[in-house]
C-alpha cells in the first residue's frame, strides 16, 4: 500500500511538474506551423528550436555527435522521462552487454527486464526529400509537450535518439527554396549537391563511413548506443499511395539472423495498424514498393547485420502543391495496400501528421514489447557468436544449386533435359546424401576468422580497411608477437578479424561474397532491379590481401577497445643517399603528392628496383624532411636506394574535374578522393569546356560518370535554370556538354597534347572521336545492332575480377588482375586495326566467368571484354575505364588507375 501510495504521489508530482513547463511552439519559434504550404524551416533556425526545446523541457536534452562536412555541428536529442536521465549511462551500458551478447542468458534476462529500449528517429538524410527533416520538428515538440497517457508512457519506458543526418543540406535546400519571394517560384532546384562530396549517396557511405556525418551516425549506433530500432525517414512513396514501409520484399541477405525478419514484420504490422486505426490511407508494403533488405551501406540497411531493426519509410509530401496521382492499379485493395488512398491534392501538413504517427506506433511498440526487444537483440548476437565458433553453412543460393546440379549429374541428367525430369527433386525431395555433400562439406563451412597479414604490400590500405568496420563496430584483434596458424607464419602487428562476435554478419558480409538470386518478373522475363548494388564486398573492392581461417584458432592477439580506430605504427627512415616509395601503396601517391608541393624532385622507375615493382618512386635526399614527416604520420615505408638509371622525373599535372549544374555524385566523389590524396585540381563546367583554349589551364580533363553526350546517365544535371533566376555566383555551372560546340573542343585539346581520362558512361567520348573501339554488349537482329535484352544479360553493381596490363604506366603498383565495381558498365571491342592505330587494351575479362560477387547474367558475352583502354588523339591521350575505379570512394584496389594518370 505503501509503494503504490508513493507511485502515485511521483505520478501526481511528474504531471504537476509537465504542465508547469512551457514548451515554445515551432509556430513561435519559426513564425509558421510545420507543415505549412510553401513553408521550410532551415537548419539553422531547426537547431536554435532544438537547443530552445531542450532548455526548456526536462524531457529533452541536446547533444552534438560531432561536425559535418562543412563545419557544422550534427544534432542529436536524447528524449526520455526526467527520472530516466540520471541513469542514462546504465542504459547506453545495458544496450551495449546485450548487443554484443558477451555475458550468460541468466545476465541478459535480468538486463532485458532491467533496460529500457533505445529507438533512433532521424530525417533529413536526402535533403530534397523535405519531409524527413520538418517532421523532426513536430515530432520533438509532440514529445516535449504532450502529457496524455501514450506520450508519457513512451517517455518513462522508452529511450528515445532523435537525430538530424543531413544538417548540411537541410541548409542549403531550405535556404535555396525560400529564396523566392514569390511563392509560386519557390523550387529545389539547387545547384550543387545537398550534401558536400555526395549528395543522394549519403545513404551509401555506412559501411565505409567515408563522410563526417556517416562516421557520427555509425560510432552513435554501433559503438555507443546499439539502438534495437532505427527508424530513417525518406520520401517519396510509390505512384498513387502515400507510403512505403515494413515488410519488404524478397530478396533478404542470408547472413542475416532470421529474426531480423521477423521483427521487421512486427514492428511493420504496428505501423499500418496504428494509421489505419487514424484513418491514414495509403500505406504500402512487400510487393507494393521496390525496397528490399538486401543491400548493405544504407543508414536503416546496415543495422539488420547488426542484429538491428532497420526502418525505412518512403512518404509523399511537398510544401508547393502536390496531389496523389490516380493510378488505377493502385485502387484495388491487397495485401500490398490493404487500404487504398483516394488520389487527389495532398497537404504538407497531412505528410507531416503521417511521419508523427509512425513514429509513435514505432515508440508505442517498443513500450508493449520492450523486453522482448531487447533480449532478442542479446539472443542473435549470441547466435553469432555461437555460429562463428562453429562449424557453419550459410544457406546461400549457390549451395542450393549445388545440391540439385549433383543430383541431376547422379540420373544422368545433362542441361536443357526436359525440366521435368527433374519433378521427383520438387514433390518427393531429395535423398539426404545429396544434402551433406553441401552442407557437410568443409571446404564450403563459414570462416571463422581473417587474419591481415602485416607484411602486405598496401598495409595503410588495410588499416583503413579495418578501421571502416571499427566505426561499425566490429572487433578487431591485434597480434602482440609472431605467430602461426595452419601452417603459416604472419608477424608481429598483424590483425585478426574473428567471427565469433555479435556483428558476425557484417563481417561476413565485408569478407564474403554476396550470392544474389537470379531475380526475375517471371521465367524468361526481365530482371528485377536490386533496390541498390548486388553486391559489394569491402574487402574484395578494396584490394586488401586476407587469409580466410576454416579451423578455430587462437594465438598472441589482443583486443582494440571497441570504436577504437587504428593507425599505422610509425616509421623510422634509414640513412641513405635517397629513397624509394612502393608504388604497390596507395599512401605513396600522398606522399609524392606533398613532395612535388615542397618542391622536392620525384622520379618513377622504368624497371623494378630493390624489390619494388616499375612504377615506383624514387626520391632524393633533398625530400627527406617530407618523408620523415610522413613515416610518422602515415606509417610510411620506404627504402634507402642510390637513384635508378632508368628513373624518370615526374611533375603534377594541372587537373581539371568535369562537373556540372546540380552536382554529379561521381564527379563529387572524385573531388573527395583528391583531396584525400592531396591532388590539386580545379572543377571544369560545359561552359569553360565550350570557350576552349583548355591546354593553356590544364594538362588533364576528368569526366567520372554522366555527361558526355550518348553517355549512358544522360547529360547530367537537372532542369537548367535561367541566369536571371539564380545568384551570379552559380551562372558558370549552368549548361550542358553538346555535340557541336563541346565534343570538338575536346578534341582540339587533345590533339594538342592534352590527356582525358574518362569513367563509365563518359567513356562514350570514344565513340564521338571516332576511335577503332565498339560496344562489345550487342546482338544483330535483322541486320542491325541493338543492346542485348536484360532477359540475356544483367549486371547490376557486382564486383568482377578482370586481367590488368601492369606492365603499362596506368596500371603501375596494380597485380595482374583486379576486382572492380561493375554496374551495367560499358565493354568494349577493339577492331582489327585498333592496334596499329596505337590504341592499347589496358584490362579485360579473359575466358572464365568473372563474376565474384554480387549477381551477373549472361557472363558469356563479357568474353575477352576489353574493360580499359588508351588511344592517342594526336599528341594526347584519351584514357577510358568501363567499370567504376572510384565507386563510391570504396574501390581502393583500382584508384591507381586513377592517380597514375595525374602526373607529367
Amino acid at each position: 500500500m505503501k509503494k503504490k501510495i508513493l507511485f502515485g504521489f511521483l505520478a501526481f508530482f511528474s504531471l504537476l511538474t509537465a504542465f508547469a513547463q512551457t514548451i515554445p511552439t515551432p509556430k513561435s519559434h519559426f513564425g509558421f506551423d510545420i507543415g505549412d504550404p510553401y513553408m521550410l524551416a532551415n537548419f539553422t533556425q531547426t537547431e536554435a528550436y532544438f537547443k530552445k526545446v531542450a532548455e526548456a523541457s526536462d524531457r529533452v536534452q541536446y547533444t552534438s555527435i560531432g561536425q559535418t562536412e562543412f563545419g557544422k555541428e550534427q544534432p542529436m536529442l536524447i528524449i526520455t522521462s526526467p527520472k530516466n536521465f540520471p541513469q542514462l549511462e546504465k542504459y547506453k551500458e545495458i544496450s551495449q552487454k546485450l548487443g554484443r551478447a558477451e555475458i550468460t542468458q541468466e545476465e541478459a534476462k535480468a538486463l532485458s527486464k532491467d533496460g529500457k529500449p533505445i529507438v533512433w528517429i532521424d530525417g533529413g538524410l536526402h535533403a530534397s526529400e523535405v519531409v524527413g527533416a520538418q517532421q523532426l520538428i513536430e515530432t520533438l515538440y509532440q514529445l516535449a509537450s504532450r502529457n496524455d497517457e501514450e506520450t508519457l508512457k513512451i517517455l518513462d519506458e522508452v529511450i528515445i535518439l532523435l537525430v538530424h543526418v543531413n544538417p548540411d543540406g537541410m541548409e542549403i535546400m531550405s535556404n535555396w527554396y525560400m529564396m523566392s519571394e514569390d511563392k509560386n517560384k519557390r523550387n529545389k532546384n539547387i545547384p550543387v549537391l545537398y550534401q558536400k562530396y555526395v549528395g543522394h549517396d549519403n545513404n551509401r557511405d555506412f559501411y565505409m563511413n567515408n563522410m563526417k556525418e556517416s562516421a557520427n551516425i555509425s560510432v552513435q549506433q554501433y559503438v555507443e548506443w546499439l539502438p534495437q530500432i532505427i527508424y530513417n525517414h525518406h520520401q517519396s512513396g510509390p505512384s498513387g499511395t502515400v507510403v512505403a514501409g515494413p515488410p519488404y520484399r524478397d530478396p533478404f541477405n542470408h547472413v542475416f539472423d532470421p529474426l531480423i525478419i521477423t521483427s521487421l514484420d512486427a514492428v511493420g504490422a504496428a505501423m499500418i495498424n496504428r494509421l489505419h486505426v487514424e484513418d491514414k490511407p495509403g500505406y504500402t508494403r512487400l510487393d507494393g514498393s521496390v525496397f528490399s533488405t538486401w543491400w548493405n551501406g544504407g543508414l536503416r540497411t546496415t543495422p539488420y547485420y547488426h542484429n538491428m531493426i532497420g526502418i525505412l519509410t518512403e512518404i509523399v509530401g511537398d510544401p508547393s502543391p502536390f496531389s496523389i496521382p490516380l493510378v488505377p492499379d493502385r485502387l484495388i485493395p491487397t495485401n500490398g495496400t490493404p487500404y487504398p488512398v483516394t488520389p487527389g491534392p495532398w497537404p504538407f501538413r497531412r505528410s507531416i501528421e503521417y511521419s508523427v504517427s509512425l513514429n509513435y506506433a514505432i515508440l508505442n511498440h517498443a513500450v508493449r514489447h520492450g523486453d522482448e526487444l531487447l533480449y532478442n537483440f542479446y539472443l542473435m548476437g549470441k547466435n553469432s557468436i555461437d555460429r562463428g565458433n562453429a562449424n557453419t553453412w550459410t544457406r546461400y543460393p549457390k549451395y542450393a544449386q549445388a545440391i540439385q546440379d549433383e543430383f541431376d549429374a547422379s540420373r544422368g541428367k545433362k542441361e536443357g533435359d526436359d525440366p521435368e525430369m527433374a519433378s521427383f527433386g520438387f514433390r518427393s525431395g531429395l535423398p539426404l546424401q545429396f544434402y551433406d555433400s553441401v552442407y557437410k562439406d568443409p571446404s564450403k563451412r563459414d570462416p571463422r576468422g581473417y587474419i591481415l597479414s602485416a607484411d602486405q604490400p598496401d598495409f595503410s590500405t588495410a588499416i583503413k580497411f579495418l578501421n571502416a568496420l571499427i566505426k561499425s563496430g566490429v572487433l578487431v584483434h591485434k597480434a602482440s608477437s609472431d605467430f602461426t596458424v595452419d601452417g603459416k607464419s604472419y608477424p608481429k602487428g598483424s590483425y585478426i578479424v574473428k567471427t565469433a562476435q555479435s556483428f558476425r554478419p557484417h563481417v561476413l558480409d565485408m569478407f564474403e561474397p554476396q550470392d544474389h538470386p537470379n531475380d526475375f518478373l517471371y521465367p524468361g522475363g526481365p530482371p528485377v532491379r536490386p533496390y541498390d548494388a548486388a553486391g559489394w564486398t569491402l574487402a574484395y573492392q578494396m584490394g586488401i590481401e586476407f587469409d580466410r581461417i576454416l579451423e578455430g584458432f587462437d594465438g598472441p592477439f589482443v583486443r582494440v577497445a571497441y570504436g577504437q580506430l587504428l593507425a599505422p605504427e610509425s616509421t623510422s627512415l634509414p640513412s641513405g643517399s635517397g629513397y624509394l616509395l612502393d608504388a604497390r601503396a596507395n599512401d605513396s601517391f600522398m606522399v609524392v603528392n606533398d613532395l612535388l608541393k615542397a618542391k622536392v624532385k620525384v622520379y618513377r622507375t622504368s624497371s623494378p628496383s630493390n624489390g619494388l615493382p616499375v612504377g615506383s618512386f624514387y626520391v632524393p635526399s633533398s625530400g627527406k624532411k617530407v618523408l620523415e614527416s610522413a613515416a610518422k604520420n602515415y606509417g610510411t615505408k620506404v627504402i634507402a636506394s642510390s637513384q635508378p638509371k632508368d628513373a624518370k622525373e615526374i611533375k603534377p599535372s594541372r587537373i581539371a574535374l568535369y562537373d556540372y549544374y546540380g552536382g554529379s555524385m561521381p564527379s563529387g566523389w572524385v573531388r573527395w578522393l583528391m583531396e584525400q590524396f592531396h591532388f590539386d585540381y580545379q572543377l571544369i563546367f560545359p561552359q569553360e569546356i565550350d570557350a576552349g583554349n583548355l591546354n593553356a589551364k590544364y594538362d588533364v580533363i576528368l569526366f567520372i560518370g554522366p555527361g558526355v553526350p550518348g553517355g549512358g546517365g544522360g547529360y547530367g544535371g537537372g532542369s537548367q535554370p535561367k541566369k536571371e533566376e539564380i545568384p551570379a555566383e552559380y551562372h558558370a555551372m549552368i549548361g550542358r556538354m553538346s555535340m557541336d560546340k563541346s565534343i570538338p573542343q575536346l578534341k582540339d585539346f587533345l590533339e594538342k597534347g592534352g590527356e582525358i581520362v574518362t569513367v563509365g558512361a563518359a567513356t562514350s567520348l570514344a565513340y564521338h572521336l571516332n576511335l577503332p573501339v565498339s560496344n562489345a554488349l550487342v546482338e544483330i537482329i535483322d541486320g542491325k545492332e541493338r543492346s542485348l535484352p536484360g532477359d540475356k544479360y544483367y549486371i547490376p553493381g557486382s564486383i568482377l575480377e578482370m586481367h590488368v596490363d601492369n606492365s603499362a604506366s596506368t596500371n603501375f603498383g596494380m597485380k595482374e588482375t583486379a576486382m572492380v565495381l561493375f554496374n551495367n558498365s560499358p565493354v568494349f571491342k577493339l577492331a582489327p586495326e585498333a592496334g596499329l592505330q596505337g590504341v592499347k587494351p589496358l584490362a579485360w575479362f579473359g575466358t572464365e566467368p568473372p563474376l565474384k560477387s554480387g549477381w551477373a547474367w549472361g557472363q558469356q558475352y563479357l568474353k575477352n571484354g576489353v574493360t580499359a583502354f588508351e588511344a592517342p588523339v594526336g599528341k594526347g591521350k584519351l584514357y577510358a575505364f568501363g567499370p567504376e575505379i572510384t565507386f563510391r570512394g570504396q574501390s581502393h584496389g583500382t584508384f591507381k588507375m586513377l592517380f597514375n594518370n595525374l602526373y607529367q
